[in-house]
C-alpha cells in the first residue's frame, strides 16, 4: 500500500525529534466548586525598580568605592539613552540628526547602583531582562556575570543582606564587529554586532535607526522563597465545547519527603461569569514533582479572534499550602479556552508545504494580519502605546501580528493587550537572515526556554517561528526550537522560517520599483511580507524634522528627511519615493511628498489583500509589513511611531472588512479600453448566512457622474466564505475616464453593510484624482459621533478628518470613505473637539 503523504509539519517533527509533551498523559480529574475558595498569601516580593543611579565608565575599584558624584538618576526599567535623555544629557534622539549625537553613549561602560534597606525575609535577587552583558555585585560581592537581552537570571542573596544594601550593576558595552567576510552582503560596513548574542536588531542601522542601546530593560526584585514552590503552570485546553483543559504545574521541594494541599481558583478576568475552586492533596519525595490535573469549567466561555467572537478568558489563581514542612506559595496565570490546528490545503498534505490552514475552535479562518516591529529603538515599552496599536488593529479587522524575527519574544504588557483584544500573534524567535547559524547557541536556547514558559498561556499565542527570511532554516539551533516548541507547550505549531514551505514574501513594488501593476496578480497560499515605505502624516513628520528644515523643498542631501529614510544614513529612499509620488501630485513641497507616498503604499497593498481574499480555500492569509514602527521615520507602518495612522490604514481596514465587496482589475490604468472586471462578495463571520443581500457596483466618470451600474442579489443563502458574482463590463467609452472611480456597495436587507470605492487610470493625468469637481460637506456633533452629510450635487470623494494637534491619538471608525449626494454618515470618533473637520478630496474642511 503506498503511504499517504505527510505534510511538511509532520516532517519537521520527526526530525526535531521531541523526547516528551506536557500533553502527554492524562491528568487526574479534579471537580470544579462554585466560590473563591481561601487564597493564601503571597511570599514576599520587594520590587527594586524606580529611581537608581547611572554613571558612565571607571573600574570596578572605583565604582564600588561609591565614586558616584557624576551620576545621573535612571528609572529602571529603561535604557541607558533614555536615562540620558531624560537628564538633559543628550538631545532627543528621535528628532533632526541626533541619533548621531547618541550614538557613542551605547558603546560605553554603564554603571548603575541601587540602595535599599533591608528586605525582611527575601531570599532571591531576581533580574527579568538586562541588555547585554552584565556583571551584579551586592555590598560588595561579585555575584555573577549574564549575557543575552531575554535570559531572566537570579542570585541567592540571603548571606549578603545587611541592614542597608548596595545593589550595583555593570552595563558591558552594546556588541559590535563590522561585517568581515561573512555571507550577509547587504550588511557590508554595518554593525553585525547583534549577532553575537540575542537582541531586537532592527535598531542597527539595515533598515532603520542605528542606535544600539543597553539597559535594565525589565523589572529587578528580590523575592522570599518558600521551601514548596510553585513553578510554570501551564493550561492547555482539551475540548473547547466540554470546556475541557489540562493543568500541569511543577512543585520544587526539599530533598526529603514533602506533602501539601494545592488550592485552585478559576475567575473569569474580562467578562462576568462565576468563578469555581478545587483542593488536592499533593506529595514527593526530593526535587521537581509534576501535578498534572483535569478540569471541567461549566458554561465555558472561548477565546475568539477579531470579527469571531469575543475574547473572553481566565485568570487561574494557584495555592500551595506545605504542611511538611510548613510553608506556603502562589502563583497567577491567565488562559483561555482555545484551539489552534493547522489544516492541509485542499490537495491534500503535501511534504513541500506546511498545513497552511488555520483552524481556530474548530473555524476555519482566512488570516488578515500584520507585521509587528519593536515597538521603540530606546526599550521604552509602554502599556498605554502597546493599547493604541492593539486598538487600532482591532479596529481595521487585524486578528494577527507577526512578531518578526528581527524584533523580539514580546512583553508580558504585548500578550495581555493581544489576549484582551483578540488579536492572534505568531511570535518569531530573535534570528534573521540564517544568523541562527553563528549566534551563540546557549543565549538562544536560553530564549526559547524562559520566553515559552511565559508566554505559553496566552490564548493569543497561536504559533512559534524561527525567525525572518533565512534561506537555510537548518542546523542545531532550529532543532531546538522546534524540540522545545513541543516540549514545553505542544498545543501550537511551529514553523522554521518565514517565508517558507508554501509562503512568500515580496518587495518587487518599493525596493524593485516596479510600478503598482506588479502586484495586481500576486498570488501565493501566505503572504508573509508585503508592502511600500512612506512617510508619516505631516503633523508627525515636523516633530522630527528641526524647525529650519520644516519649509526647505527639495530637502536636503545630508538633512533629516534623507537620513530617516527606509534605510538609514543611505540616500536611495529620496530617489525611489520621488518615483511613485510623481504618479499622484508634482513632487514640489513636503506635503505633496507625504500625499503621493502615502497613496501609493495605501493603492498598492489593498489590491494584493482583496485578490488574495477571493482566492480561499487555495489562500489562507496574508501579513502586510507592517502596523508600526520603531522609531520616527519614513518606513512600512501603517501607523507612524507615534501612533498616527496613515492613508493606507484606513484603506486597509476596508480591505479586511469581514463582510466586503470586491472589484479586482488587470492594471491601474484601462483607460480607453473595455474591460471586464471581475466582483466578488466575501464573508468571513457569517454576516450574510439566510440573509437576503445586494451587491451593487457603480463606474463614475472624471465629472463623478455615473457611466454603469451593475447589481447581484442574493436570498437567504446558506453561508459561503466567497462569491464569485460576475464582472463589471465597461466599454471604451466607459472606461476614457481620467481617474475612473469605481464604487462597491453591500447592502443587507435594507441596510448599508459594506462600502469601498477604487481609483484608476490617474496616472495619465498627474493630479487628476485631487482635481474633481467639488462638493460640499456639512458636520454637526451627536453621542460619541460626528454626522458627516454631503451637502452638494456631486458624490464626496475620500472624506477623511482634519486633527489638529491629534493626530496621533485621535480615532474613528470609518476613514477615506465616499458619500453620495445627500448621503449622511455618522462616524464614532474618539475627539468631539471643535478643531476637527471632516474633508474630501474634493470637499472643503467643515
Amino acid at each position: 500500500m503506498t503511504p499517504l503523504p505527510q505534510s511538511l509539519d509532520q516532517i519537521d517533527r520527526d526530525e526535531f525529534a521531541p523526547r516528551y509533551s506536557p500533553l502527554d498523559g492524562p491528568g487526574q480529574p479534579i471537580a470544579l466548586l462554585p466560590g473563591d475558595g481561601n487564597p493564601l498569601d503571597t511570599p514576599g516580593h520587594i520590587d527594586l525598580s524606580g529611581e537608581w543611579e547611572m554613571a558612565a565608565e571607571m573600574s570596578p575599584d572605583e565604582r564600588l568605592g561609591s565614586d558616584w558624584s557624576n551620576a545621573i538618576t535612571a528609572n529602571v526599567p529603561c535604557s541607558v539613552h533614555t536615562a540620558l535623555l531624560e537628564a538633559g544629557r543628550i538631545p532627543d534622539p528621535y528628532v533632526g540628526l541626533n541619533d548621531e549625537v547618541a550614538y557613542p553613549e551605547g558603546f560605553r561602560t554603564w554603571w548603575l547602583r541601587r540602595r535599599f534597606r533591608h528586605p525582611g525575609d527575601a531570599t532571591h535577587l531576581c533580574f527579568q531582562g538586562v541588555f547585554d552583558a552584565c556583571d551584579v555585585w551586592l555590598n560588595g560581592h561579585h555575584l555573577g556575570s549574564h549575557r543575552g537581552m531575554f535570559g531572566e537570571f537570579e542570585f541567592p542573596v540571603a548571606e549578603l543582606l545587611q541592614e542597608d544594601n548596595e545593589l550595583v550593576v555593570r552595563l558591558q558595552p552594546a556588541p559590535f564587529h563590522l561585517r568581515e567576510g561573512e555571507d550577509w552582503r547587504f550588511f557590508k560596513g554595518m554593525n553585525l554586532g547583534w549577532m553575537d548574542t540575542t537582541t531586537f536588531n532592527n535598531s542597527y542601522g539595515w533598515h532603520y535607526i542605528n542606535l544600539p542601546t543597553v539597559g535594565i530593560w525589565r523589572p529587578v526584585f528580590l523575592e522570599a522563597r518558600s521551601p514548596l514552590r510553585l513553578r510554570n503552570p501551564f493550561v492547555a485546553t482539551l475540548d473547547t465545547e466540554a470546556g475541557k483543559v489540562l493543568l500541569t504545574v511543577q512543585i520544587e521541594g526539599p530533598d526529603g519527603a514533602w506533602q501539601g494541599r494545592l488550592s485552585g481558583v478559576v475567575a473569569p478576568e474580562n467578562f462576568a461569569g462565576r468563578s469555581f475552586h478545587f483542593d488536592h492533596a499533593v506529595e514527593g519525595t526530593g526535587g521537581t514533582s509534576e501535578v498534572r490535573l483535569e478540569l471541567t469549567i461549566p458554561d465555558p466561555h472561548l477565546w475568539w479572534p477579531v470579527d469571531h467572537g469575543d475574547p473572553d478568558f481566565y485568570r487561574l489563581c494557584l495555592g500551595l499550602e506545605g504542611d511538611s514542612p510548613v510553608s506556603t506559595d502562589r502563583v497567577e496565570t491567565t488562559f483561555g479556552l482555545r484551539t489552534v490546528e493547522m489544516r492541509p490545503l485542499p490537495d491534500g498534505p503535501d511534504p513541500e508545504l506546511y498545513n497552511w490552514t488555520f483552524v481556530i475552535n474548530g473555524r476555519p479562518l482566512f488570516i488578515k494580519g500584520a507585521n509587528w516591529c519593536t515597538m521603540d529603538a530606546l526599550m521604552r515599552f509602554d502599556r498605554d502605546l502597546y493599547a493604541r496599536f492593539f486598538q487600532m488593529a482591532r479596529d481595521s479587522h487585524i486578528h494577527m501580528l507577526r512578531a518578526w524575527g528581527s524584533g523580539m519574544p514580546e512583553t508580558d504588557d504585548f500578550f495581555d493587550l493581544a489576549d484582551r483584544h483578540g488579536v492572534m500573534i505568531l511570535q518569531e524567535w530573535p534570528t534573521a537572515w540564517n544568523s541562527h547559524d553563528v549566534q551563540p547557541l546557549d543565549l538562544l536556547e536560553e530564549t526559547v526556554r524562559h520566553t515559552t514558559l511565559r508566554i505559553r498561556n496566552h490564548p493569543s499565542l497561536v504559533m512559534y517561528g524561527a525567525g525572518n527570511e533565512s534561506s537555510k532554516p537548518f542546523g542545531p539551533s532550529i532543532n531546538m526550537m522546534g524540540r522545545h516548541s513541543i516540549e514545553l507547550d505542544g498545543t501550537r505549531p511551529f514553523h522554521r522560517a518565514e517565508p517558507w514551505g508554501g509562503s512568500m514574501h515580496n518587495y518587487d513594488v518599493y525596493w524593485g520599483r516596479q510600478p503598482l501593476d506588479k502586484w495586481l496578480s500576486m498570488k501565493e497560499t501566505f503572504i508573509g511580507e508585503f508592502g511600500v515605505a512612506s512617510m508619516p502624516s505631516l503633523e508627525s513628520t515636523l516633530k522630527f524634522l528641526p524647525v529650519e528644515e520644516h519649509d526647505a523643498w527639495p530637502p536636503r542631501a545630508d538633512g533629516t528627511l534623507a537620513h530617516r529614510m527606509p534605510v538609514f544614513n543611505k540616500k536611495a529612499g529620496m530617489s525611489i519615493h520621488a518615483q511613485y509620488v510623481g504618479d499622484w501630485v508634482p513632487n514640489n513641497s513636503l506635503e505633496n511628498f507625504i500625499l503621493g507616498i502615502q497613496m501609493t503604499q495605501a493603492t498598492g497593498m489593498r489590491h494584493v489583500v482583496e485578490l488574495n481574499r477571493t482566492r480561499w480555500p487555495h489562500a489562507t492569509g496574508i501579513c502586510y509589513y507592517k502596523i508600526n514602527d520603531n522609531n520616527p521615520a519614513s518606513s512600512w507602518s501603517t501607523v507612524d511611531w507615534y501612533g498616527a495612522p496613515k492613508i493606507a490604514y484606513h484603506i486597509l481596514q476596508q480591505a479586511y472588512a469581514p463582510l466586503h465587496a470586491c472589484v479586482l482589475f488587470p492594471r491601474m490604468s484601462v483607460a480607453g479600453e473595455p474591460v471586464e472586471l471581475p466582483v466578488f462578495l466575501l464573508d468571513d463571520a457569517f454576516d450574510l448566512e439566510r440573509s437576503d443581500w445586494k451587491v451593487r457596483i457603480r463606474a463614475f466618470s472624471q465629472h463623478l457622474a455615473p457611466v454603469a451600474v451593475q447589481e447581484f442579489r442574493g436570498v437567504a443563502e446558506p453561508w459561503c466564505r466567497v462569491r464569485d458574482l460576475g464582472v463589471l463590463s465597461l466599454n471604451a467609452d466607459q472606461t476614457f475616464n481620467i481617474p475612473l472611480l469605481v464604487v462597491a456597495d453591500v447592502i443587507k436587507g435594507n441596510r448599508l453593510a459594506d462600502r469601498t470605492f477604487y481609483w484608476i487610470n490617474y496616472t495619465q493625468i498627474q493630479g487628476s484624482l485631487f482635481s474633481l469637481p467639488r462638493t460640499s460637506l456639512d458636520t454637526r456633533r451627536h453621542g460619541d459621533a460626528i454626522v458627516v452629510t454631503n451637502t452638494g450635487d456631486l458624490p464626496a470623494v475620500g472624506v477623511h478628518f482634519q486633527t489638529p494637534g491629534i493626530t496621533d491619538v485621535f480615532s474613528c471608525a470609518e476613514s477615506f470613505i465616499w458619500l453620495d449626494p445627500g448621503e449622511r454618515r455618522p462616524i464614532k470618533v474618539s475627539h468631539l473637539d471643535e478643531s476637527v473637520k471632516a474633508m474630501a478630496w474634493n470637499a472643503d474642511p467643515a
